[in-house]
């Protein structure tokens, strides 16, 4: 999921100065685990910019805020509200934030989050971020741990020199990524897999940006 969190809401109301009447539009999936972006976050934004002087013609919850074609059925009931507003304000991902614009390109439309990261979350409202988005997998090499990810130094082929009492010398209050990574082929009885295995220095080519991606299968004629 991404991970994000609410930008501070004075930087909001600087981004907003200049306009009179929003459209709050949040995302049912990501933001609302998050907390930044479901119906309780919604009418707290609301009752905030009422409470400045601004005006709301209209609040929605996406289902998937960065789901294109269903956002916009999904908004086709709040076309007058979102008429009324002079601004935008997504309560969801920058991705959702790009659904609005693409949907509206003739309204000026805001984030009101930060996006961080793409993470599991670990308890109530507590992630961790897992996965770099890389775009090529390691995972079945390094027994579904990500050193890229969970390696400060993004390192392929670790543990460095600075790992002491199998802790990261860069971030002692976290365990060595490949420390956790031996651990746990030993479990799984694949320590001989790992010993033998040396990672390829990574090709970041497959993250270039920006991608595209089709995965629906063509039909064979």
């Amino acid at each position: 999921m991404i991970i994000t969190k609410k930008k501070d809401f004075q930087e909001l109301m600087e981004n907003i100065k200049n306009y009179k009447s929003f459209f709050l539009l949040g995302c049912s999936e990501c933001a609302t685990l998050c907390g930044t972006g479901g119906e309780p976050q919604l009418q707290e934004m609301k009752e905030a910019l009422e409470a400045e002087g601004k005006e709301v013609t209209g609040t929605f919850v996406a289902k998937t805020g960065c789901q294109v074609l269903g956002t916009k059925v999904e908004l086709k009931p709040h076309k007058d509200a979102i008429s009324k507003a002079e601004c935008i304000i997504v309560m969801s991902c920058g991705a959702g934030t790009q659904t609005a614009v693409e949907l509206y390109e003739d309204k000026p439309v805001y984030p009101a989050n930060d996006s961080m990261f793409l993470g599991n979350m670990t308890r109530l409202q507590m992630f961790d971020e897992r996965c770099s988005l890389c775009g090529k997998c390691i995972l079945d090499k390094t027994g579904g741990i990500c050193p890229i990810t969970a390696c400060p130094k993004g390192l392929l082929n670790g543990p460095c020199g600075g790992c002491k009492d199998g802790h990261c010398e860069i971030s002692p209050d976290i365990k060595c990524a490949w420390v956790r990574i031996y651990e746990r082929m030993k479990r799984l009885g694949k320590l001989q897999e790992l010993c033998d295995t040396t990672l390829e220095a990574k090709d970041w080519s497959a993250s270039q940006k920006p991608r595209t991606l089709i995965a629906r299968e063509e039909k064979k004629k």
